[in-house]
């Protein structure tokens, strides 16, 4: 089950033991990069699932020599049963790759750091109030600064490129925008950076501020150095009065929602989503049938044009995404699609649609930095 870190990376730096940095010249230290069969080097063929019920294959097409990077920090998923992961990729880091960061390589250069994260186990040990188990979240932060800087002095010469992160790996990517990107020269080079799953506060009714100086939220298509950030709910299972996700402590604050298919306008729209065409990456629950009555999707991914809407919304307990599936009784396709964080057979309601939060809209965040670079 994908889990946020919430407390632990916050932990003082003087209470930590020295830190020694992971050998980032170590190519199995990257989950991805440019030119290698790797985690990013996959079959990401794709079902297209009409309105009507027909299906047709989307062939993924990598880019063959793109003008821009992007840097991909991933979130809870180490199943390792320590309190911080080692450096070893499991087949849930490959996982998530696929399910939200390998497409990405059909516009940009892709890196993905392995980073010492803080695990499944620890987190499930701090939601059940057994304790941290010792994690160190200000490692894992390290480590993810240390693999940004090694990309900066080996292999960016100066490119733009644009920062990806979902939950832990979202929370990992703020603390380096805000220390190392924030008001410096870097951040010219930054044409965008997707926050995603995590709680990114602002200032109501502003784009600017709270945990960023100088970087706004993104409002229009063709704006670069800004960010995209959002968390995701059914629109009819909202944030509850007490959830994680959607709302920070601070008076005056909210958490950031841009939505990735219309920056400009805060209508429903119809989004691009690239969904798991079976369990959701890490969820215990399988998706059923797309297509009623239909051939069964031979590929690992689907899309689904029509079938889902969003748009940001704040209902006085958050402000989110707010995610309908359109149950058009003429349209053959499934009302029923995975990303609850389930555990013990309940839903957590306040977590939302997180397992999916990228999958809802990959396609249109992949256009999005499209037009993005284009406009840097």
């Amino acid at each position: 089950m994908l889990l946020t870190t919430l407390a632990v990376a916050g932990t003082a730096l003087l209470t930590q033991p020295a830190y020694e940095a992971p050998d980032y010249d170590e190519a199995s230290n990257w989950l991805c990069r440019p030119g290698r069969e790797d985690a990013c080097a996959i079959d990401l063929d794709t079902t297209v699932v009409a309105a009507d019920g027909t299906m047709t294959v989307e062939p993924h097409v990598a880019a063959e020599d793109p003008g821009y990077d992007c840097f991909y920090v991933y979130p809870t998923v180490s199943t390792d049963m320590t309190a911080n992961s080692d450096l070893v990729a499991d087949p849930a880091e490959h996982r998530v790759i696929a399910a939200q960061f390998a497409r990405f390589n059909s516009v940009c250069r892709p890196f993905a750091p392995m980073y010492r994260q803080v695990t499944l186990a620890a987190l499930r040990s701090m939601m059940t109030g057994e304790g941290t188990m010792g994690a160190d979240g200000v490692m894992a932060y390290r480590d993810v600064a240390a693999a940004f800087e090694h990309y900066l002095e080996h292999d960016n010469d100066g490119r733009p490129f644009v920062l990806i992160g979902h939950s832990q790996g979202t929370r990992m990517l703020t603390q380096l925008i805000a220390r190392r990107i924030d008001g410096q020269p870097v951040q010219e080079q930054m044409i965008s950076a997707l926050l995603i799953g995590f709680n990114v506060e602002v200032p109501e009714g502003a784009d600017r501020g709270g945990v960023f100086q100088s970087v706004p939220l993104c409002r229009a298509a063709d704006q670069t150095g800004c960010v995209v950030s959002y968390v995701s709910f059914r629109a009819d299972a909202p944030p509850p009065p007490t959830s994680r996700f959607g709302r920070v402590e601070a008076e005056g604050h909210q958490a950031a929602c841009t939505n990735p298919a219309d920056l400009s306008d805060n209508q429903a729209v119809e989004l691009d989503a690239y969904l798991n065409a079976g369990a959701a990456f890490t969820s215990s629950a399988d998706a059923g049938p797309w297509v009623e009555g239909g051939a069964p999707v031979e590929t690992g991914f689907v899309r689904v044009p029509g079938l889902l809407t969003g748009q940001c919304v704040d209902n006085g307990h958050g402000s989110y995404f707010a995610v309908t599936v359109n149950g058009d009784p003429a349209d053959p396709r499934t009302d029923e699609i995975v990303g609850d964080v389930v555990a013990n057979g309940q839903v957590l309601a306040d977590w939302g649609l997180h397992l999916i939060d990228v999958g809802i809209v990959q396609g249109d965040l992949i256009d999005l930095v499209e037009t993005q670079a284009a406009a840097h």
